[in-house]
């Protein structure tokens, strides 16, 4: 391993400390929760450039969501993993000869070859300024722990009164797919003051939203509890995202005082078999969807992925148009967070379609009592409820691989008495219902989404 230690960079990271000097008044417990009352919505780098991503593609992808999504309520623009690695690779992790960018607190910098405004110790600064201007929000993605190299070169963590990275780690639980970082021992004297650097790092160059990866397989409490805390500390609202695989149910209880959103599955790609095990899963975690904290989907493998991406070549989505929809469908019906994983510029003008519905995006925002009716013979029926309208959501999928079927609900289990107004949130078709039931003949892989209203 190589590594440039910015020891040098006194003068920069001066900059840093006396343009930002934000507030650092702590917020209160759990004052996280309204931070993202709605489940966000952005973009993240990931599916199209895995750890390759550079600024200028950042950039475009924040240009088109200014120009294409923000008034349909995306915000975030979030560069994923390994921003601070200057000879990164697609396909995989260049982990023989990585050549990091770290600072003499052992914190990582954004390697100025792919981010050129970083320089100067300037950081993610300018970059987020960049993006604020437009109106939108700037996050990241970093792994759990400390650098490996912050340890081996026994760095001081800054504000730690002499303790060194060396005194605070351990080989433990060490992520097995990305070698990058140790396990912090949350116990010991230096790990709290280790994290509150990092985000105070964060909250100078204008962190909105943060991802932070290796959390829950197994479940880190003691860590997450670390960065907890040290957002909380921080002075700037940083939306937490942990990530990735199947967060045990068994933590739901904490996770969800904790973060503002977490992962149920591994990485979602633009396969059918990747899908249907997401509906299963999530069966478990309808009674955790609440305003503040949201159960997530993982990123939507739509449009153009895999640019330079860590699986597969430059495509276009795999999935073909009833898929899409059935994804689409059920991510906002669950009101997963909607973090797009395709090149933005690149979207046709369909795949623009699926991001710009008002009305599925209403439902996405404003529905409450998220419920799956039932989940059998390869059949699913999720509701949802508008109080703020009376509307009532009901998206039925056929996840049976070779059978049309006919799926059927009884309207009464929905609340709708009498006859009913039907609108098909996709097509704009309108219709009635004056029966008690409502049945619909779905072809494999498909979906449909309705919105239903009790006619007075």
């Amino acid at each position: 391993m190589k590594i440039k230690n910015l020891c040098t960079m006194a003068m920069g990271i001066l900059f840093l400390s006396t343009v930002s000097n934000a507030q650092t008044k702590a917020f209160q417990k759990e004052e996280f929760k309204q931070w993202a009352q709605t489940p966000p919505m952005g973009w993240n780098s990931w599916d199209c450039y895995g750890p390759t991503v550079e600024e200028h593609e950042v950039k475009a992808n924040a240009d088109y969501m200014a120009k294409e999504l923000k008034k349909f309520g995306w915000e975030y623009i979030v560069v994923d993993i390994r921003w601070f690695v200057e000879n990164d690779k697609a396909g995989g992790y260049n982990q023989t000869d990585p050549r990091y960018v770290i600072d003499q607190y052992g914190r990582y910098l954004p390697a100025v070859n792919r981010f050129p405004s970083a320089k100067d110790g300037q950081g993610f600064k300018p970059l987020a300024d960049y993006i604020h201007k437009k109106g939108l929000k700037f996050g990241i993605h970093i792994m759990r722990g400390i650098p490996k190299k912050a340890v081996e070169d026994k760095l001081p963590i800054k504000g730690a009164n002499g303790i060194t990275a060396d005194q605070v780690y351990t080989t433990a639980l060490q992520c097995e797919w990305l070698r990058d970082n140790y396990t912090v021992v949350a116990n010991k004297p230096g790990a709290q003051e280790y994290y509150d650097s990092i985000f105070e790092l964060y909250a100078q160059w204008g962190v909105d939203f943060i991802k932070i990866d290796d959390l829950s397989r197994p479940y880190h409490e003691s860590e997450i509890n670390l960065i907890r805390n040290a957002i909380d500390k921080c002075g700037r609202k940083i939306v937490l995202s942990t990530s990735p695989g199947e967060t045990p149910i068994s933590d739901a209880a904490h996770v969800s005082t904790h973060a503002n959103m977490w992962r149920m599955v591994d990485d979602v790609w633009d396969t059918w078999p990747h899908i249907t095990h997401l509906m299963d899963v999530a069966q478990k975690w309808y009674p955790y969807i609440a305003p503040g904290t949201w159960p997530d989907c993982d990123m939507i493998p739509l449009g153009r992925i895999s640019v330079r991406g860590e699986r597969g070549e430059d495509r276009i989505t795999r999935l073909i148009k009833d898929e899409q929809y059935t994804l689409i469908t059920f991510f906002n019906i669950f009101k997963s967070p909607l973090f797009f994983g395709g090149d933005l510029p690149s979207n046709d003008v369909f795949t623009l379609s699926l991001l710009t519905n008002k009305e599925v995006l209403k439902m996405h925002n404003e529905s409450n009592n998220v419920k799956q009716l039932f989940q059998k013979e390869g059949k699913i029926a999720v509701t949802s409820k508008n109080i703020k309208d009376g509307s009532v959501y009901l998206a039925l999928f056929n996840i049976s691989d070779n059978v049309s079927q006919k799926v059927s609900v009884n309207l009464s289990d929905v609340g709708i008495s009498g006859t009913a107004q039907v609108l098909n949130m996709w097509t704009n078709e309108k219709s009635k219902v004056t029966s008690k039931e409502l049945t619909v003949n779905l072809k494999p892989h498909s979906s449909v989404l309705y919105q239903l209203k009790t006619m007075k």
